[in-house]
Formats: C-alpha cells, structure tokens, sequence
C-alpha cells in the first residue's frame, strides 16, 4: 500500500558498524550517560551520497515530540538489495522513523535521503511520486472493512496509475498468488485470519512495484509459527522482487530468521548496526542483553 494514501549474504560493498569496536562504555557520543552504549562509528555510513550501496541515509536526524527527544542524533543507512532489520525496545522510535523515511514526518533537524533524494526537501509532487516507491504493511494490515481482497489490493493501482482494469487484475492476482491468496480474493477483511490479513496486506504493498518495502511490526498479534511463515514469504518475496526491504520489529526470532543487516534502535539513536552475523556475536553490552532477551544488562523496565 502506498503511505500516501494515509492522514542472507551483505550487499557488496556495505561496510560494517559497531561490533567490538566503536563504542565507549564509560561516556556517550556526546559525553552523556543516556547515550554510553551507542557505537561511535556510525557516521561513516553516510558520509559519501555517491555510494549506491546504501539505498536510504538518516543523518544526524533529530525529532521532538512532546518536549522529549524521540529521535537524537539517529545516524543509519539501509543497504540496496538486502533485507535489514530495525530492532529496538517498545517506545524507542522505530515507528517515528518509518514516518520520516516515508516523509510523514520531517525532522526538526539533520536529514532523510532516500533513493538520493532529500525527504524534507522535496515538493508535493515529488514527494508524492517517491511515496509510490515505497510499500508498507502495516501491523494490522491496513485493510479497508468494506472492500474485499481484491479491490484491497487493487486500491493503489486504481489510485495511482492509468492502468486499465484488465491490467489492473492481472496485477492483482500475481501479487494475491504469490502471498498464498488467490482463492480469497472475492472476501471481505472480517473473514480472514490476522495471519491472512497481514498476506493481504502485503500483496497490496508489493502491488505498485516498490523499490523499498517496509513492514512495520509484520509479527505482532501473529503466534510463532504463523510468524516463522511470515518471515518465510518476505525472504521469498524478496528473492523474487528484489529492493530495500525494512523489517521494523522487537522480535529476535524474526531477526534471527530473516535479518541481513540488522540495526539496533534505543534511546532514538543506533547503538549498533552491522551483518547478522556480527550483531549476534557482537561485545557492546546493550546489544548482548537485548539479543539474547536477558534480564541481565543495561535495558531496565523504566
């Protein structure tokens, strides 16, 4: 679905941040104890626009919303190609990002570029037009109640394109096949499964062409098994279709299953961002307790 309707192995070339390296347990990036666990050498990722191994760069982006610093300082960059997933405590910004790098919301200072284009700067039109671009399943997958499946689906294109109804369909029943649906389309949201409505909604996301995916919380409300499945279409999805897919999510089984590049989101900056393989073994004392769900460690329930 577009935004604007709504009020593995590394990519070559992508360098690594964090891991044992990079971060000063005893003092923040700027000499302050909130921020003592996040990595310091996360500004290298973004400091050349020509690198096409990045597909979207957050710089120095800085959000406040309600007199708190949601977003301070975030330094990240999503590699082209490559399914990265953004982890993160509840209430930390991943969903403040999303709307930023969907141009939702802007930020108060530093800069989204996406596909080489300034967020923030864009006008109207433009904005609108990489709106398009980008495909979102949200958590509950979105689904308008008095449409079936297949207008669902069929929503953006109709929208948005001067596609022919006939071109339209076709379109609709290759994205509903490959989600497993093709037998639902003539259904209403009320009767699927949560399970169903997410494929659904993915379909829909997938349904423009998008070069960036992004699933905001695709595993909540699912059980683990029907989450297991889930991660298994997006990696089949992806292999398939291809671009900059974001899993946003506080799922490490999910992360586990499906991240190639894996972020790691507190206090609205990045702590730590690197290849699964890194992450998972990495020293950083915050990245050990949360990716490996100890009570032990420097997350607290405050």
């Amino acid at each position: 679905m577009s935004p604007d309707e709504q009020d593995i192995d590394q990519s070559p070339g992508v360098e690594q941040a964090g891991g044992d390296q990079g971060f000063d347990i005893n003092q923040g990036p700027e000499g302050d104890e909130r921020h003592q666990y996040h990595s310091t050498e996360l500004e290298h990722l973004v400091v050349d626009p020509e690198d096409e191994a990045w597909s979207i760069r957050c710089l120095d982006v800085r959000k406040r919303l309600g007199g708190v610093w949601v977003l301070d300082g975030l330094n990240v960059a999503f590699p082209e190609d490559t399914i990265t997933v953004v982890l993160g405590p509840s209430g930390t910004g991943k969903s403040v990002l999303i709307k930023h790098i969907i141009g939702l919301m802007f930020p108060d200072s530093g800069d989204v570029v996406v596909k080489g284009q300034s967020v923030k700067s864009l006008p109207m039109p433009e904005l609108l037009a990489l709106r398009r671009k980008i495909g979102v399943l949200f958590q509950d997958g979105a689904l308008f109640g008095s449409m079936n499946v297949f207008d669902n689906v069929a929503f953006p294109l109709r929208q948005h394109t001067g596609m022919s109804e006939a071109d339209i369909a076709k379109r609709v029943r290759e994205r509903l096949t490959d989600v497993g649906l093709a037998d639902a389309m003539d259904d209403l949201p009320s009767q699927l499964s949560g399970g169903m409505r997410k494929r659904a909604g993915f379909a829909r996301a997938l349904v423009m062409e998008p070069d960036i995916v992004i699933f905001d919380e695709p595993d909540s409300g699912l059980d683990p098994v029907r989450t297991a499945l889930l991660c298994d279409l997006i990696q089949e999805m992806h292999k398939i279709h291809h671009g900059t897919y974001i899993v946003v999510t506080h799922n490490i089984a999910s992360a586990r299953q499906i991240g190639e590049y894996i972020a790691l989101l507190w206090r609205g900056r990045i702590v730590e961002a690197g290849d699964a393989t890194r992450m998972f073994s990495s020293e950083n004392p915050f990245v050990r307790q949360f990716l490996s769900g100890s009570a032990e460690g420097p997350l607290r329930m405050d």
